[in-house]
């Protein structure tokens, strides 16, 4: 399988790798570390990737871009994965807030919220998740009630990214319960805000957990005054929004660049230990880089087709369970191997081993976020078996 993007896609790739050789230590492994250094690495870094005109490569020229086609910006996303995300929380306002903004915001919203966001100042943060709502997350109880010209909004997400660093949050909360007007399903009656975190009716909450500071949070909303300029969309009709944010985010992490960069480094870092490993363990590296090549191919064919406005949720799911999958399972593979490494091992043992527990971490979370893998497949099966009625 050929997976050359053309002369100027290498060229692309080599500028990047530059740039993370030139302004990101060795020993970085992500911007969300108890070093406050780690983070401002990263907004720092962020910054002069919008400068070179590489943040937002294929966005409008309009909205901060520079039109160039989803393949240099695939490229992108696989260098900044591979090099454990140095643009920081970044991904998510490149990834899938700015273009759903895009396609769904007022004039006045791209003006307010993209610029920042091509310009790598903002974080945002995403609303969702519940307890009791989180693979089902049309069930959320997050309300937004009529208060005169605006909303009222009380509830509480769970699982937040970012919550703790964000100025934005994509909140999605239920403006119509279920059996009243239209709303008719729990899909139905849902909205989209787009809301500041520096309100003070909103209280952050940390979860502690082994991904490190900053990840996970409680947010709660207590009495949030918001306007119908907050809304995104149509009232009631967020969900036809949630379904183009879960393809967008979804695919927007290059997972498999990751796996491959590791896997590719075992080698060498074992040095002459590699050729008396187990065949079997080897056997297992070699598998883990042909499922690499598969994940690529499933995200080259997902980037393809929406580009084309043509990718569809069941797509998606298919490409989700291969990642998840590729994550936890080369995981365990480099786990092996970073264990056969000796202390004497010259060739950045101790970098390797602290990148591997990393990604080893990393992949465990990589069942449930974005969606649960369990959900993915009944998304997949379904469609699967009414193709065949």
């Amino acid at each position: 399988m050929d997976f050359d993007m053309g002369g100027d896609a290498e060229a692309l790739r080599k500028q990047l790798r530059g740039l993370v050789a030139t302004h990101v230590p060795d020993d970085f492994l992500g911007a969300f570390t108890d070093n406050p250094a780690d983070l401002e690495l990263a907004q720092s870094f962020c910054r002069l990737l919008a400068d070179e005109g590489l943040l937002c490569m294929s966005w409008p020229r309009e909205f901060g871009g520079r039109g160039s086609s989803v393949w240099e910006q695939t490229v992108v996303r696989e260098e900044m994965w591979a090099h454990h995300e140095p643009r920081g929380a970044q991904y998510m306002g490149v990834n899938w807030v700015g273009p759903t903004i895009m396609r769904h915001g007022t004039p006045e919203q791209q003006r307010t919220h993209l610029p920042p966001i091509a310009r790598g100042e903002v974080i945002w943060c995403q609303g969702f998740s519940e307890p009791e709502a989180g693979s089902d997350l049309a069930s959320l109880r997050t309300t937004a009630t009529r208060d005169g010209n605006g909303w009222r909004i009380n509830g509480q997400k769970i699982w937040t990214s970012y919550a703790t660093m964000a100025q934005w949050c994509f909140l999605l909360a239920r403006t119509t319960k279920v059996g009243e007007g239209a709303a008719t399903r729990k899909q139905q009656g849902l909205t989209i805000f787009l809301v500041p975190m520096s309100d003070p009716a909103i209280t952050v909450r940390p979860i502690r957990a082994m991904l490190g500071p900053h990840h996970l949070n409680e947010v709660f909303f207590d009495d949030l005054r918001v306007t119908e300029a907050d809304v995104l969309g149509t009232v009631d009709d967020g969900w036809s929004i949630v379904a183009d944010v879960l393809s967008f985010e979804r695919l927007g992490i290059a997972r498999y660049a990751r796996c491959d960069r590791l896997l590719h480094m075992a080698p060498r870092v074992l040095g002459d230990r590699w050729d008396v490993l187990p065949a079997e363990l080897r056997g297992r590296w070699a598998r883990m880089l042909t499922h690499c090549r598969r994940a690529r191919l499933l995200a080259y064919r997902l980037v393809s087709l929406q580009s084309e406005g043509r990718v569809t949720p069941t797509d998606v799911a298919a490409y989700r369970i291969a990642v998840t999958k590729l994550d936890q399972d080369s995981a365990e593979v480099l786990m092996e191997l970073a264990a056969e490494i000796s202390d004497d091992n010259a060739g950045g043992a101790t970098l390797f081993r602290r990148e591997v527990e990393d990604h080893w971490r990393y992949s465990q979370a990589a069942t449930v976020s974005s969606g649960s893998i369990e959900m993915q497949r009944i998304l997949l099966s379904r469609a699967m078996l009414g193709s065949k009625r």
